[in-house]
This record gives structure tokens, C-alpha cells and sequence, in this order.
């Protein structure tokens, strides 16, 4: 049984499985979409599309989103934005959290298993060789070509030059998001290489609205602007967003904007949002009611999202606690995750609990900043063919100074959690945790 279609759930040793028609197709067509030894050719995919009558040049107006951290919540907020005006909107995101359906937004709609396999196989059919992501992308693109909508919103896989998305020559819009050090074993090291790699989607005459960055960024994201004529709309320069006195302010030269909170938790949603809010109306002159009510009702499932009704809470609940979920991976998450729990912690002290489960191709840093923040630290292993060992764990959050656990499940990890008095508990470190828990909270 390949792991890439199902998501296992462990509940009293027993596995529970989720079914994906599509993601077990796309396997069966294309092999794994990681660990595939394929090398990245972005003609060989440029050459499908066209055998495909190039449907990827009958788009609406596109914005195309890179970065390290933030994509999915940037693309929520646009969506909602452009939703709350009444336009359609095509989106393609990653990764997913039950179904690869959920990648693949047509027309405002989550396409079904029908079309995704239909659309699949006619890409298998000219080109059965292309690596998975890769195909998801053209078939993506004979979806949104084939239906009407206003907007199409595209998230890069990883880095931008080179990624598959990229094969968009004319977006209305380019967005980056905050750049940190992720998937160095393909990018490079250090945040300069990195950068390199996202700045590869800007193109000539689409302004490109670009998230706050470390020092080190801002040159190369620049350089490239001006080699290929991108105007720039920097965060810190262009415009700004902050919270002030209960309200999301976002500044630009031109206009200010008061608008409500973003209802997705984090100090790093203030800045997703005033990102979104200005590729939105670097795109087309919306209202300020229509984008505080796309701000306002944007959500995004495994990104710090409370656990406020289920099964899987319900222990910690019961003591007066309180439980948080995020699929958050990298140094960069892990940070603003910690910033955070800080901030909840001023708003209320309580005893605080990272559990924590990580796939093997990430890196155990993550939780450093994290278990500098918390007062226990369970290390769990999340599966094991793809999950990272709890014991790798151990060793960051010792040394950052936490109460550090290893537990053999996300229930077993929850139980002894439920044993400390009301506490604050963070489940994080892999969106497949993520979906873990959120499967067993609406068990």
C-alpha cells in the first residue's frame, strides 16, 4: 500500500484509513510525487501543454505566489477577497491535508475525482514520463483552461525558477512571500541561493508585491526585478501592515486601509494579509469593504486551528485547557510559532505542550525555537517509512532548555499532555500530523 494515497490514522493500535481515488491514480500514472530520481525539465512539461493545446495561455489573469512560508494563507486571503466581490477563482495550492482534490480550486469549487482522473490520464496520454508534480500542474491547467473564472492563483511547489509553475509567462501579478531556508538539498545552501531560486518568477511588466524579507534577501529579489523590468511593491517600502487597537491596518503610498482582523491566528497572518490585500489591489481597484470581508472570512485548515469540539480535545478541554494545530515544518514556522505561544502566554499564562512529529526529509531544527517557549516537549514518530524518529527530536528541544517526552502516538502524546494541569497544547512539526489530528478530533 503506497502512503502517498492514504493517510493512516493511529487510534488504539489500531489504522484507520482515508481513501484518495486520485492521489492512488496519479501514483499508479506517474509514480510518487517525492523520491522519484526524475530530473526537473521544465521543456519536457512546456512540450505537454502544447501537445495539449497550451491551456495554460487560456487562463483569466493570474497571480502566481512564491516564498518560503505563508502561500496557502496569502492565496486564502486572495481568494476570499476576490470572492467576497463575487468573482470565480481557479486556484492551485499545496500541500494538502486529506485529498489531493484539495489542491486543484475550479472555478470557486474543489474538483471532483472524476474530473481530476479524467483530466490525468488525457496528460498521461501525451506524456507519461513527466514527474508527478508535474503533471498535477498540467492537469491543473487543462481544468482551469477548459472552465470560466475571474482569477487563477497559482503556488509554487517549491523554489520558483525552476518550478513547474513557472511555465506562466504573463502574470497579472507576482507575489513573495517571506524567504527562509527550506529544501536545501534542491535549492542550495543559504538564503541567497534560495532567494535566487524564487526570484525567478518575476517577469517583465508584472508588479510583484513582495512580503518582508531578512537583509540578505532584499539584493537579490532587486537585481532580478530590474534585470527582467518587474516593479517592485515592497513590504517596509511600498507599504506596511500592523494590527492597531483590534484592526488590521494596511498602508501604501496611495491608500490606508482599516480593516478587520484576520479571523487566522499569528502575528504572521498581519502580514499574509496586508500581502494579499496589496496583490489584490495591485490587480484591480477593490473596495475596502469587499477586501475586510474576503480578510475577515479567509480560512485555512491546519494552520494554527483551535481544536474546539472533538473527540481528541476533549481531554484537555475537560481540565480547562485548550488545543492548537499546525502543519508547520521549517525554522521559519518554527519561529512564528514560538512568537505565538509567547503572545499567548502574556494573554494568559498557562502550562504550555509542543507535540511534535516531523517527516524525515525535514529538519529536527525546527523545534529549537519552539522548545525555548514551552515547558514540555513529546516527541512523536509520525509513521515509519516517512516519519523522522521522536529520539532525533530530543536533542534540540533539550538543549533549548524544554521538559523533553517521547510518546509512541499523537493519543499517547495527548494522554500524558492531559495529566498537566489546564494546559496550552500545540500539536505541529507536519501537515500529515496536522491531518492526523484533525482526522481523529472528527472521529
Amino acid at each position: 500500500m503506497a502512503l502517498g494515497f492514504r493517510i493512516a490514522l493511529r487510534a488504539s493500535g489500531m489504522t484507520k484509513l482515508v481513501n484518495d481515488p486520485v492521489q492512488q491514480r496519479f501514483i499508479e500514472l506517474f509514480g510518487p510525487e517525492f523520491g522519484h530520481g526524475k530530473a526537473f525539465d521544465l521543456n519536457l512539461l512546456r512540450d505537454t501543454l502544447e501537445a495539449l493545446g497550451s491551456p495554460q495561455a487560456n487562463l483569466p489573469p493570474v497571480i502566481h505566489v512564491a516564498g518560503t512560508n505563508g502561500k496557502g494563507s496569502t492565496i486564502a486571503f486572495m481568494r476570499a477577497i476576490a470572492e467576497a466581490a463575487g468573482h470565480k477563482v481557479h486556484a492551485f495550492t499545496k500541500p494538502h491535508l486529506f485529498r489531493l482534490n484539495e489542491r486543484f480550486l475550479v472555478a470557486s469549487a474543489i474538483a471532483s475525482d472524476e474530473a481530476l482522473i479524467a483530466a490525468a490520464e488525457r496528460v498521461h496520454a501525451v506524456e507519461p514520463s513527466l514527474t508527478q508534480f508535474d503533471a498535477q500542474v498540467a492537469t491543473a491547467f487543462l481544468l482551469f483552461g477548459e472552465t470560466r473564472a475571474d482569477l487563477a492563483l497559482l503556488e509554487t511547489g517549491m523554489g520558483g525558477r525552476d518550478d513547474s509553475t513557472n511555465v506562466i509567462e504573463h502574470p497579472a501579478v507576482s507575489v513573495i512571500t517571506p524567504i527562509g531556508i527550506d529544501h536545501q538539498d534542491v535549492l542550495g545552501n543559504g538564503l541567497v541561493k534560495i532567494a535566487t531560486h524564487k526570484a525567478g518568477i518575476l517577469k517583465h511588466g508584472a508588479p510583484a508585491v513582495i512580503a518582508r524579507q531578512r537583509d540578505s534577501v532584499w539584493p537579490v529579489l532587486e537585481a532580478r526585478a530590474e534585470e527582467v523590468g518587474a516593479p517592485l511593491v515592497r513590504q517596509g517600502v511600498e507599504w506596511d501592515a500592523f494590527a492597531n487597537n483590534g484592526r488590521l491596518i494596511v498602508q501604501s503610498e496611495t491608500r490606508a486601509l482599516d480593516l478587520p482582523l484576520p479571523k487566522l491566528a499569528g502575528q504572521h497572518q498581519i502580514d499574509n494579509a496586508g500581502a494579499a490585500a496589496m496583490a489584490m489591489l495591485t490587480w484591480r481597484n477593490f473596495e475596502d469593504g469587499v477586501i475586510g470581508a474576503g480578510i475577515s472570512w479567509a480560512r485555512w485548515p491546519g494552520r494554527l486551528q483551535p481544536l474546539t469540539r472533538g473527540s481528541l480535545s476533549a481531554p484537555i478541554r475537560g481540565i480547562g485547557g485548550e488545543v492548537w494545530v499546525d502543519g508547520g515544518h521549517n525554522l521559519y514556522a518554527g519561529f512564528a510559532l514560538a512568537e505565538f505561544l509567547e503572545d499567548m502566554q502574556r494573554k494568559q499564562p498557562r502550562t504550555t505542550v509542543a507535540i511534535v512529529g516531523m517527516l524525515k526529509r525535514k529538519r529536527a531544527s525546527f523545534v529549537s525555537p519552539i522548545a525555548k517557549v514551552v515547558d514540555h516537549v513529546i516527541a512523536i514518530t509520525l509513521d515509519p517509512e516517512r516519519g523522522m524518529e521522536a529520539s532525533e527530536l530530543v536533542p534540540f528541544a533539550q538543549r533549548a532548555g524544554a521538559a523533553v517526552h517521547t510518546a509512541p502516538s499523537l493519543q499517547a502524546a495527548m494522554q500524558n499532555a492531559a495529566q498537566l494541569p489546564a494546559p496550552r497544547v500545540l500539536i505541529c512539526g507536519s501537515f500529515l500530523l496536522a491531518a492526523e489530528a484533525l482526522a481523529l478530533e472528527n472521529a
